[in-house]
């Protein structure tokens, strides 16, 4: 009965309708905290795969390629394979078959696949990060710091700085892009960077992401304009890393490159693919030729003949070489841009790290674990906060040290704002920028500047602001009084005095 093909098709599209039902059903559930939320993604996510792999296997079906499907329909209409029809007989033929299946499997008789499908709400999938991560909160870089610092394109700097330059590579000379080293370096934080995506946004296409940003570039590709590979023709990056044996710029006569010796001479020769031998006149003249010439417009004579045919595909090869390190340099800048409250946030988490003893920080991830365990269980109970601490990332109460720390019990009142409570030094600071505090001093009509940090009374401010236009007006640059005029004769005249003069035709 179930191996038929059309039972089998019959049976997809319900599995793809009840599935379709729950993802909605899921996804109008308000998720308790950031753990539940991201479980809720990749259930969704794991739904959605199951959707396609089965809308993949009914195209075949559909499709019908061994023809299995239509000669079923035309089975059940009482074709014979001689051409003939009867649907009697057909039908009679069917139902006994039907009759002799549900004698041979009793247990088919009532299918209700609900509770299976439940399941695929209450499970939790499994998935993997690491300490520092933090459970898709932080990104683990540490690795790929690593790396660069101790590679020849890297420099050395601290870790925060490190997250806030990773993702601008234009900064790195080309000579050094075209290395392997870059290359592999730049691989390795493109997948981890996806894979961190794949675990805390499941639901994100990147690859639908990615087609778009390679849409982007190649038009950015053919007209020049691509971060950090501007105006770079085939020919300078196939000889970049060759000139800087050496610069042709700093000489301008063949005497003078002749001072530089037959053996850099020979080497610079070799590495643009010319002859190296004659006397060290001859090479440096040869050498001297490409400052103003292009390579490819040299006369052939010059060149080795191993050089002669394959110049043209080593350019090849390099400009195809460049053209996929700046597509990948655009694919991480685009990824940096989805992650970039991530990257804040982890930068954030390192500097207070930075500011902790051994001590809270080993009270602080034991924390973490303990509310990891027993975070389901006290989902449905009411959270004991007797301290009235305010909540976390996870919708529970933050450490009484932090509290203690960043002096969350220190309540900041500006006037300003409407008589808005902040509570700590950091959220009193980070208001002077954000909207509210903006606002009401548009309303004051005073300039939002840093000369204002600190005031939070109307008065303050209204005087502050008088004593700075006073001052602004003493001393004012006055055009009139302090601009001056000189006539014919010598004599020197103010703005006002010369204009006075010059209208009654005294000057």
């Amino acid at each position: 009965m179930s191996a038929t093909v059309l039972e089998v098709t019959r049976s997809a599209h319900e599995d793809v309708e009840r599935l379709e039902r729950l993802i909605v059903r899921e996804l109008q559930r308000e998720p308790a905290n950031n753990r539940d939320r991201l479980f809720q993604s990749h259930r969704v996510r794991h739904m959605i795969d199951v959707i396609t792999s089965t809308t993949d296997k009914l195209i075949d079906i559909y499709e019908d390629k061994d023809n299995a499907r239509k000669d079923e329909i035309a089975a059940l209409g009482g074709q014979t394979a001689s051409g003939t029809t009867n649907l009697f007989s057909a039908f009679y033929d069917r139902l006994k078959e039907i009759r002799d299946y549900h004698r041979r499997h009793p247990a088919a008789r009532v299918v209700d696949a609900t509770e299976e499908y439940e399941e695929l709400l209450k499970e939790e999938p499994h998935i993997e990060f690491s300490g520092e991560e933090g459970f898709g909160r932080y990104l683990d870089m540490h690795e790929l710091y690593n790396e660069y610092i101790n590679s020849k394109f890297g420099e050395t700097m601290e870790y925060t700085a490190f997250l806030d330059s990773f993702s601008q590579m234009q900064k790195v000379p080309c000579n050094l892009k075209l290395s392997r080293q870059y290359i592999e370096y730049l691989e390795h934080v493109l997948e981890y960077l996806i894979s961190f995506v794949e675990r805390t946004q499941p639901l994100q296409d990147l690859d639908r992401l990615f087609a778009k940003v390679g849409t982007e570039f190649e038009q950015l590709w053919a007209d020049g304009k691509v971060l950090g590979w501007e105006n770079k023709g085939s020919e300078d990056g196939l000889i970049q890393s060759q000139e800087a044996v050496i610069d042709l710029d700093y000489y301008s006569s063949v005497e003078e490159l002749m001072e530089v010796g037959p053996e850099k001479l020979k080497e610079a020769l070799a590495a643009r693919g010319l002859k190296t031998g004659g006397t060290l006149q001859q090479r440096a003249e040869r050498l001297f030729l490409t400052k103003y010439t292009p390579l490819d417009q040299l006369d052939r004579k010059h060149f080795t003949k191993d050089s002669r045919n394959t110049q043209q595909n080593g350019a090849a090869e390099q400009m195809s070489t460049k053209k996929e390190i700046a597509l990948m340099e655009a694919k991480l800048q685009r990824i940096c841009e989805l992650l970039k409250e991530v990257i804040e946030q982890t930068k954030e988490n390192v500097e207070k790290k930075q500011a902790l003893t051994y001590e809270e920080m080993e009270a602080e991830r034991e924390e973490e674990v303990i509310q990891a365990d027993t975070e389901s269980d006290d989902e449905e109970q009411q959270i004991y906060n007797p301290l009235k601490l305010p909540m976390g990332w996870d919708g529970k109460p933050i450490p009484y040290w932090l509290y203690k720390l960043h002096g969350l019990g220190q309540e900041f009142k500006c006037e300003i704002c409407g008589n808005q409570s902040y509570w700590g030094r950091r959220a009193f600071e980070r208001h002077f920028k954000e909207w509210r505090h903006q606002h009401g001093m548009r309303c004051l009509n005073i300039p939002n500047t840093k000369n204002f940090n600190e005031i939070t009374s109307i008065q303050e401010a209204k005087e502050l602001w008088e004593k700075i236009q006073e001052r602004q007006g003493l001393s004012k640059w006055r055009p009139d009084l302090e601009e001056e005029y000189e006539d014919r004769e010598g004599n020197i005249y103010n703005k006002k005095t010369f204009t006075d003069l010059q209208r009654q035709g005294l000057i």
